[in-house]
């Protein structure tokens, strides 16, 4: 393919038309250039670390992305008025939006990517797939479905077979994507992938492909300059994955052997000269159980996983991204880079692994990872950052490098384990558990992974482990009980030499109750002697159960205890938020929430309340007022974090209220509807009233890239 003409030259001032973790790692790579930066940030991400990291920043009024981040004329005109004379966009948002591409060169900026003709080529997978197979590249048979209601709907899908994914042609990460193995769902799956893809993308265009069970999810990272080089930096394998997003990517692949990797790596390059690739880009392909292995999209920007190769070959992607954008050759280290070790990524997440990968959104009260030998965090949030419902909920990037692959997986479980991480919950546990899991550490990794490994089990595996069990939250419930003291008696007027939970009456216990995870732990503990000394002796229960025949207190203070029980010793770290205590240690963390000694009112609502499960914003209503439905119906769907969350009949019965509509923003715990009882057959008892209960989320797609 003739190379397109492509926009260069020195870059003295350079805008970031993104947020978060990457607008952060832009700005860092460009500082250690010697570019200026400008952040562009919307109203939730007035406070967020990588505004005031940049050089200056130009507010995006709004929330929403259509408001903010996928404006591309305010990204433009704020470029014009700061003076910036480049745009690099980052993942996501517009990084794949050829008509961006195009309008900043229209307004004389350089973009710092590949040429707009290259991006519209890539943007549509139908044309993607063909050029690639004109090129010689493997690839899956696949129809394209302009009308969701074809009548010929059923005959190309037998010319793909079964199993098949729907897939939209525009867009990615997931979204508008339904695996479809019964002929029965293909009608709904592909209305229900069509009318994702229209609201995601703006097309609902999708396209039938053949779908490979359980492959490898394998890509290669090319670099192309503008006078026609293009290189391969390695494959990474990037297959666990829950809703056809990544969470845990490594370079190099486990599964790929040198005479694989050339194979790989040359139909990637013959990819990327294919269509005159410029830039940083990836070409992703599956592989099947027997080698052979089909290509399946070019990501015409950086990825969120390219730490990892940057980290076995000591090159700076950005800065490449950077030097191809002012019309740098790629030079010799970037020509001749090799593989030097082992790194692993994993995607850290605000989401409820137990309800389903449930995006959650709060305050993060901390938010630390620990500095170690090895490791590597990109983080886009730190203490008091705010995760809001309105974008992707990843919260960081943490990688580890090692000689071999067990030793980068060792230190990253270290580190995310080591990991405070306060206000919200996350996929911590879950990561940790994977790379710790046998079958991670023997290489055999594919798409079902997390199929054959349900994530219950693999936490359950963990607290086997580490030896996390009833006993240590119990434990760190003394622990948050020892340091309420500590606080308190530190603040004490009269007699504050004496120690924490000392009293006149040796036997009246100090009595604190938390709850943890629907829980309770009633504590009771007493000091075992008498005075001030340097170590004390405590006796303690919780909820009746004595936690250790020997406790000894070394200190406690308001954000540390270091405890012993019967012959252990470790310190805690603590962290009191309002009425929750956090407690991190080697034995796991703990957010205790600390009873109050009268009961609050009961709010829940009516019997029969469906409540939101997370905040968002109501896309669809399917039922109305008086419709009869049955259990597992759906009702509403919900759109939050890049996610949709279909809100279905806890039980049979009947709408009685419908209290959101198409459009409201809702809150997490808010009444949507309310089900009344069917009305029972003429000759047949009364139904029993619905309970109320959260929704169940029955399907949603990934937010965020793949």
């Amino acid at each position: 393919m003739t190379m397109p003409p492509v926009l260069t030259g020195p870059i003295t001032k350079l805008l970031v038309a993104n947020r978060g973790e990457i607008a952060a790692r832009i700005v860092r790579t460009a500082h250690a250039l010697g570019i200026a930066t400008v952040a562009v940030y919307s109203d939730p991400d007035a406070d967020a670390p990588y505004v005031t990291q940049a050089d200056e920043a130009v507010r995006l009024p709004g929330a929403a992305p259509a408001d903010t981040y996928l404006r591309g004329d305010l990204i433009v005109a704020a470029a014009a008025a700061t003076g910036a004379g480049a745009v690099h966009p980052g993942y996501g948002f517009l990084s794949e939006n050829a008509a961006f591409a195009r309008a900043c060169v229209r307004a004389g900026l350089i973009f710092v990517g590949p040429p707009p003709v290259t991006i519209a080529a890539m943007g549509s997978k139908i044309e993607a797939k063909a050029l690639m197979a004109a090129a010689g590249v493997p690839v899956l048979p696949g129809v394209t479905v302009a009308d969701p209601d074809d009548a010929d709907l059923a005959g190309a899908a037998a010319q793909v077979g079964f199993p098949l994914l729907v897939k939209a042609a525009f867009g990615g990460g997931g979204r508008g994507m339904r695996l479809v193995r019964d002929p029965g769902e293909l009608s709904s799956a592909v209305r229900g992938a069509s009318g994702e893809a229209a609201s995601a993308f703006g097309d609902g265009t999708v396209f039938l492909e053949r779908f490979v069970v359980d492959p490898r999810h394998v890509e290669v990272q090319i670099l192309g300059d503008i006078k026609g080089t293009v290189v391969h930096l390695f494959e990474r394998e990037c297959s666990i994955q829950r809703r056809y997003q990544k969470i845990v990517e490594e370079c190099p692949s486990p599964a790929v052997d040198s005479g694989l990797r050339a194979a790989l790596t040359a139909a990637a390059v013959a990819a990327g000269r294919a269509i005159g690739y410029v830039g940083a880009g990836t070409v992703e392909f599956v592989l099947d159980r027997e080698g052979s292995f089909f290509f399946l999209e070019v990501n015409t920007r950086l990825q969120v996983e390219h730490p990892v190769t940057e980290e076995v070959t000591g090159l700076d992607l950005v800065e490449w991204q950077l030097r191809i954008a002012q019309g740098e050759p790629l030079a010799p280290e970037v020509t001749g880079a090799a593989i030097a070790g082992h790194a692993i990524e994993a995607r850290l997440y605000a989401e409820d692994v137990a309800a389903g990968f449930l995006p959650v959104t709060g305050v993060l009260h901390r938010f630390a990872i620990p500095a170690a030998p090895g490791v590597r965090v990109e983080a886009g949030f730190g203490d008091g950052s705010v995760v809001s419902p309105h974008y992707d909920a990843m919260l960081a990037k943490v990688i580890a490098r090692g000689r071999t692959r067990a030793d980068a997986a060792r230190r990253l479980a270290r580190a995310l384990e080591a990991a405070e991480i306060h206000g919200v919950a996350t996929n911590r546990d879950l990561l940790v558990a994977i790379l710790r899991e046998p079958d991670f550490l023997a290489g055999a990794t594919d798409t079902g992974y997390l199929t054959r490994h349900d994530p219950a089990a693999l936490l359950a595996s963990l607290a086997s482990l580490a030896s996390r069990t009833d006993g240590a939250t119990a434990l760190h419930a003394l622990v948050a009980a020892l340091a309420r003291q500590a606080v308190n008696r530190a603040g004490a007027p009269v007699l504050a030499g004496l120690p924490s939970g000392w009293r006149n009456v040796w036997s009246a216990p100090q009595r604190v109750t938390y709850t943890a995870a629907g829980e309770a732990y009633a504590v009771a503990y007493r000091l075992a002697g008498v005075g001030v000394q340097a170590v004390q002796a405590v006796r303690a229960f919780v909820n009746d159960t004595a936690v250790g025949e020997t406790i000894l207190v070394h200190a406690a203070t308001a954000d540390r205890v270091d405890l012993e029980v019967d012959g252990t010793r470790r310190v805690y770290r603590v962290h009191r938020v309002g009425a929750v205590t956090y407690v991190d240690a080697s034995n796991g963390s703990s957010a205790l929430a600390e009873a109050p000694r009268f009961g609050d009112a009961d709010d829940t609502g009516p019997a029969g309340s469906l409540l939101a499960p997370m905040p968002g914003v109501v896309r669809r209503v399917l039922a109305e007022v008086g419709t009869v439905v049955t259990a597992g119906q759906p009702l509403l769907v919900l759109e939050a974090m890049k996610m949709e969350q279909t809100v279905a009949a806890p039980a049979d019965g009947v709408v009685a209220e419908l209290r959101a509509k198409a459009g409201e923003q809702v809150s997490g715990g808010q009444v949507l509807a309310v089900l009344e009882p069917a009305p029972p057959p003429e000759d047949g008892p009364a139904a029993a009233e619905a309970p109320a209960a959260p929704a169940t989320p029955t399907t949603g797609d990934s937010g965020g890239e793949r």
